[in-house]
């Protein structure tokens, strides 16, 4: 998409929105409520007209694009609610059979229903009805039914809500498999930090309708901060370092050489929900002075003062 725009009456929803999204990747797209996230969503699937820019979705407008476009998109919705006296494996054949025309030789559709409702781990209920479901299991529906047509793209709206640990382990290697050995696409929109850390080959953040970051978890940590903790135990003492400038590495080389009795070592940087907060807090702060101590820096290191190093005891 290019300098994609959004006006709602007088409201600006999207203020000039431009990336791209690769083939077999997974990409998050971030933000506070109101950002404007689910709006570029609606756009990209077609469900929704922009006011202005350029947008391609597998080589189409999706504003003008026919049905044999849309059977190559799946889309997870938050919820699915229809359907409830149906059993899982009746309704997943009934909605694969609306992708059997759109077949190619590369791409074979619909995806098996017995292999997809392994695949989402409802094997056990396939004979069971819909209503009768507990919410994780409901989710894994609404994300077999997101997938049913063998997507070359895939929308996925909060994929894990409701999901319990194991059930969220299970879906993200479904995720992984998707796009490591079917080359799909996913855009994924989440509010679970550590999920997009774990799942996104690249972040996208929205703020205020703009994108205020685009890159790698890791990218945009080191863009954001060049602060780095390092936390190491020596003489009974637990000791905390901030380095401040460039890579770590090097005050690590240099307190290993002088200290052998260096145990519990440790090397932090900022966590994506640090990095995230941040950008949020700048976007929603750019253009306005500040005065005073940096709070980041004087928590650490005393008002006003760069934080530099300090030791407590080690309770036995």
């Amino acid at each position: 998409m290019r300098d994609l725009r959004m006006r709602y009456g007088t409201k600006d929803v999207l203020t000039g929105v431009s990336f791209e999204a690769h083939r077999g990747e997974v990409l998050a797209l971030l933000g506070p409520n109101g950002a404007g996230k689910t709006t570029t969503i609606e756009i990209l699937e077609g469900f929704r007209m922009r006011s202005a820019g350029e947008v391609l979705v597998l080589g189409q407008d999706p504003a003008h694009a026919d049905e044999a476009w849309r059977a190559r998109l799946g889309v997870v919705l938050q919820s699915w609610r229809d359907h409830g006296r149906w059993q899982v494996r009746e309704l997943l054949a009934y909605l694969a059979r609306f992708y059997v025309p759109y077949s190619t030789p590369e791409v074979t559709r619909p995806w098996d229903v017995d292999e997809l409702i392994r695949m989402v781990g409802l094997a056990e209920h396939a004979n069971a009805k819909v209503q009768n479901l507990s919410g994780g299991q409901r989710r894994r529906l609404d994300v077999a039914i997101g997938i049913v047509g063998r997507p070359e793209l895939v929308f996925l709206d909060e994929p894990t809500a409701g999901f319990d640990p194991h059930a969220r382990r299970e879906f993200h290697d479904l995720v992984h498999r998707l796009a490591d050995f079917e080359n799909t696409t996913i855009l994924l929109t989440t509010h679970d930090l550590d999920e997009a850390e774990k799942l996104a080959d690249r972040i996208i953040v929205l703020d205020g309708g703009t994108i205020v970051a685009n890159g790698s978890a890791e990218q945009l940590a080191r863009e954001l901060t060049t602060q780095a903790e390092v936390r190491w135990t020596s003489g009974g003492r637990r000791h905390v370092h901030a380095v401040t400038e460039g890579d770590p590495t090097g005050f690590v080389r240099g307190l290993l050489a002088r200290d052998q009795e260096v145990t519990e070592l440790e090397v932090k940087r900022a966590s994506l929900e640090d990095t995230y907060m941040s950008l949020v807090h700048r976007a929603e702060t750019s253009g306005a002075e500040t005065s005073g101590p940096d709070k980041n820096t004087a928590d650490a290191g005393g008002p006003g003062q760069a934080p530099s190093e300090r030791t407590e005891e080690v309770q036995s």
